[in-house]
């Protein structure tokens, strides 16, 4: 079976790579479905394949920049990206993202990279889980008393809505965002972007995993205009962390190029499905992914933490990550088929009901 493994030849180690292909395909849909680089997936998921932490966190990276590229052109035709937010963000992304770098090969230095990088991402993803289920319990529970008070359902209303109490800081300048549909002071996103930024360096990810929820939640965007735009920003991210993370050494490119092949395919399936999966629905599919990546990185713990059990918790986590990878992009491609299925039958019912010229 040797020849499912490839070498790596920067990080000197051998990889499993139909995993690589999985990852690559998976997160491309995912990835322009949820509006992010899906490097929240994907770090964890190259470091249960073999990479080291840093190296996981580097090749990841210099992967987001294409697929991401593709995507936010895709959702640039829908209307779906406020590049005027993406570029006010850029000023936090960046700094944030140099800070979190240099606390990685801090880190590393001190032999604490894996350790601290694993608890810090479970911490992340429990707040995330928790706040996405959170909102949609809240939102369902409105329409509920809605409904039995006789008013008619307000789709565009929201669970949580933090954002409103953020919307009152008044900071000079303010600033209108046409396609976002809010005005709200400069300091705002430049502020979400930085924390966004800094979680991208130290994690590995193009910011999206908490990005995305806090353009929802923070800044007040709605669901199909935070997925763009946080797509933007990705792209934008990804970019600049390809390069700073090339330039320290902890770039894979052989493993780039192998995830980029399938990620190109599978970026133009993602942002398609938006389409026709809007709002709560990719909020809820979200919410699963981030408590089965939770899941898998505590697997990995215990495969440290109980070495003589280390083979089984290692295989269980490689699976649960490769499968999610791959349950999430079903569910994702037959929901899009469904909806143009559907679409077109309406189309075809349209045009048999109007009347011949």
């Amino acid at each position: 079976m040797d020849w499912l493994y490839v070498m790596m030849p920067i990080a000197g180690v051998k990889i499993f790579w139909p995993g690589l292909v999985i990852l690559g395909v998976g997160v491309g849909v995912i990835g322009g479905f949820f509006g992010m680089g899906g490097a929240w997936m994907v770090t964890p998921g190259l470091n249960i394949l073999g990479f080291p932490m840093a190296f996981a966190i580097g090749t990841d990276i210099a992967h987001i920049a294409g697929k991401s590229l593709i995507s936010t052109m895709r959702h640039g035709k829908f209307g779906n990206v406020d590049y005027k937010l993406g570029l006010v963000m850029l000023v936090g992304t960046i700094v944030g993202f140099e800070v979190g770098a240099q606390m990685v090969m801090w880190l590393e230095r001190i032999g604490k990279v894996d350790q601290y990088v694993r608890y810090l991402y479970l911490v992340l993803l429990a707040l995330i889980a928790w706040m996405v289920f959170a909102d949609v319990a809240k939102k369902r529970r409105k329409d509920r008393e809605a409904l039995a008070a006789g008013k008619e359902v307000d789709k565009l209303s929201t669970g949580l809505e933090l954002h409103k109490a953020l919307h009152k800081i008044k900071i000079p300048p303010m600033m209108h965002f046409k396609e976002a549909q809010i005005y709200v002071s400069f300091w705002v996103p430049v502020f979400v972007s930085f924390a966004t930024g800094w979680a991208a360096g130290i994690l590995g990810i193009g910011g999206g995993l908490i990005r995305m929820p806090a353009l929802i939640y923070l800044v007040g965007c709605p669901t199909h205009v935070a997925v763009g735009t946080d797509l933007f920003e990705v792209m934008i991210s990804g970019l600049y962390g390809a390069g700073t993370y090339t330039y320290k050494g902890r770039t894979e490119l052989v493993a780039v190029m192998i995830m980029l092949c399938g990620a190109a395919v599978g970026a133009q399936i993602g942002t398609v499905a938006t389409k026709y999966i809007k709002g709560y629905g990719i909020r809820i599919a979200f919410g699963i992914c981030v408590i089965g990546c939770f899941i898998s990185i505590v697997l990995k713990l215990l495969a440290k933490g109980v070495p003589a059990h280390g083979d089984l918790f290692d295989g269980t986590a490689t699976v649960l990550i490769l499968g999610l990878v791959a349950a999430m992009t079903l569910y994702i491609m037959v929901r899009m088929f469904a909806g143009a299925k559907q679409e077109l039958a309406m189309k075809k019912a349209k045009a048999q009901t109007q009347p011949a010229s």
